[in-house]
């Protein structure tokens, strides 16, 4: 089994990054701008990959620890995405695992890139109030060269 890893400094409080990290709403701001909320409320659907990606949150005892089980997608079905907060004042440290991935394979490598990418996003919009800055837009992923962090 392979996991793709990831730690940032965020400058926000971590309910504000649970927030982001916990719903539909959140994850639209940063990952994806076409977000679904599913019938079931701790199930989201993205619209990209022709909407075949849905992940359900997982309940944990922390609150500071945010699972997402990815329930189909391409080489990610049975994965699990997970945050780990910790609170430092007005600080938080995200820890990111995307775990259980099968093995590495070259879309493995692929997507620890984008999610390199995509941890620097998050940190934006805890850091900004929330402003909408997704990486993966309706239009397809956005220019990095159009729009900073």
């Amino acid at each position: 089994m392979a996991d793709i890893r990831h730690s940032i400094a965020v400058e926000a409080p971590a309910d504000r990054v649970t927030r982001l990290v916990s719903s539909a709403d959140g994850l639209a701001t940063w990952w994806a701008e076409d977000v679904t909320q599913m019938p079931n409320p701790a199930a989201v659907e993205f619209g990209f990959f022709d909407r075949s990606t849905v992940y359900r949150l997982v309940r944990t005892e922390s609150p500071h620890d945010i699972r997402w089980l990815c329930e189909t997608g391409h080489e990610w079905a049975g994965t699990e995405l997970v945050f780990r907060l910790q609170p430092k004042g007005q600080q938080t440290l995200v820890g990111f695992s995307h775990e259980r991935w099968t093995e590495a394979t070259p879309y493995f490598v692929s997507c620890n890139t984008v999610w390199g990418h995509l941890m620097f996003k998050l940190k934006h919009a805890a850091e900004h109030g929330g402003v909408p800055r997704p990486l993966f837009t309706k239009t397809g992923m956005e220019s990095s060269a159009s729009r900073a962090y």
